[in-house]
């Protein structure tokens, strides 16, 4: 079975290629710019090509047809409308990567399901998902587009440390204050929960969709079944950098307000981590038994702590957002003593 991977090298996708390159039936495809193939396992198949150029990647996948095209990088409606162009009659099947951030918000219920309503007021990426979404399914039911939606939540690798508050350059600063003894930022006051899924848990669960006809047609949220607060979320960090944490728990709307002035939009928050949720895995599960949580964040957390810091270039510093917390947590502070 042929496998075209649009992107590929991703904190997702890239589990899932090397999952499937160790599988004798898949012959897998990556249509992308080139820039980790040093990363890729052998015998992967590479495209170079911008999925952008609609007319260059016609060109070069002229002749070629698949049994499942995966999408990765697809953000717009115009991302799924040209693939659409692109694979209609090339493929068996086609999988778009949406977003559990797309459900209700705020939540309609803790419990979270497939059937659960998309409705996100608060954050611009997960409507322009809903969007994608609406428009592959309503080509499903007119023409008989094989599409199936996948939702994944917060899905983390080796290269990153799953935050629910940081800045614009990524989750490193937060470290930094942790291992200099400074108050870390936590949205509320950090009971809500939150599911985290390593990336090759995530694979197990995707690959078993690919080439599935039970699944055409069809959404599902692929998560792990591990569910944390944010105050233990973080406090496995502090314990596995083997320094103590200094939680600062600000509310969401206070740090929405006061991001703005920095530049930094904290509509995940609002729109995502600050909600609580418990994802029912069962309508995956009933296709992908062995989907299950092997990496829990305490062993995941420390194979990407192991592997950022030892690869300096994960190590992005971002003083703005350092400024950012020393400012917010002295706000308050003063603010409190008037009380």
């Amino acid at each position: 079975m042929k496998a075209l991977f649009i992107g590929g090298t991703g904190t997702i996708s890239m589990a899932i290629v090397r999952r499937l390159a160790e599988d004798p039936l898949w012959d897998v495809y990556l249509l992308n710019r080139g820039n980790r193939r040093a990363e890729l396992p052998e015998g992967v198949h590479q495209i170079i090509a911008d999925i952008h150029d609609e007319e260059d990647v016609a060109k070069k996948l002229e002749g070629m047809s698949f049994d499942t095209v995966c999408e990765f990088i697809g953000f717009v409606k115009e991302d799924v409308e040209r693939d659409y162009r692109l694979f209609k009659g090339k493929t068996r099947q086609y999988i778009y990567t949406s977003s559990a951030s797309a459900y209700h918000k705020p939540a309609a219920s803790w419990k979270i399901t497939e059937g659960t309503t998309l409705a996100n007021p608060y954050w611009l990426y997960s409507r322009n998902k809903i969007a994608c979404e609406e428009f592959l399914m309503e080509k499903y039911r007119s023409e008989g587009f094989p599409v199936t939606i996948v939702r994944p939540s917060h899905t983390y690798d080796e290269r990153s440390v799953p935050l629910g508050v940081h800045g614009n350059k990524g989750f490193w600063q937060v470290i930094k204050r942790m291992t200099e003894g400074k108050p870390v930022l936590i949205q509320g006051d950090g009971s809500s929960i939150w599911t985290l899924t390593f990336n090759t848990d995530f694979a197990i669960g995707y690959t078993a969709l690919m080439g599935n006809r039970h699944a055409i047609g069809e959404a599902f949220q692929i998560t792990g079944d591990e569910t944390l607060t944010w105050d233990q979320i973080y406090q496995t960090i502090a314990d596995a950098l083997g320094v103590e944490l200094k939680p600062y728990h600000v509310s969401s709307d206070f740090l929405m307000d006061a991001g703005k002035k920095y530049g930094i939009d904290f509509s995940g928050l609002t729109g995502d981590k600050s909600v609580s949720v418990v994802f029912d895995n069962s309508k995956l599960k009933a296709l992908a038994p062995q989907m299950t949580t092997n990496v829990r964040f305490e062993h995941g957390v420390r194979i990407a702590l192991d592997y950022v810091l030892s690869h300096p270039e994960c190590q992005v510093e971002d003083p703005q957002f350092d400024e950012f917390c020393d400012k917010v947590i002295a706000a308050l502070e003063e603010a409190k003593k008037l009380l």
